[in-house]
């Protein structure tokens, strides 16, 4: 099974001819790959998968996952949702 995880894309950027984006998780933040959501910016959300933003989603769907995570057990304590 595979687990794709929400963020927030605070920031583009491009690198070598691809698309990146700064993804807060909470309170961490990554560089993912935007290239498969070309629409995607800052203030958006995405599912993220290995490294790659595979699809968006809205602020509210982002939440519930955060919190079906949360209830799983899957998060850090100190994890907040975004």
């Amino acid at each position: 099974m595979c687990l794709a995880v929400p963020g927030e894309i605070v920031e583009l950027v491009e690198r070598e001819g691809l698309r990146f984006a700064r993804v807060q998780f909470g309170g961490i933040s990554r560089e993912v790959c935007v290239e498969y959501q070309p629409d995607a910016g800052p203030g958006d959300y995405v599912l993220v998968h290995v490294g790659f933003a595979i699809a968006k989603l809205d602020a509210a769907e982002a939440a519930r996952t955060w919190e079906v995570l949360r209830e799983l057990g899957q998060l850090d304590e100190g994890a907040e949702a975004p």
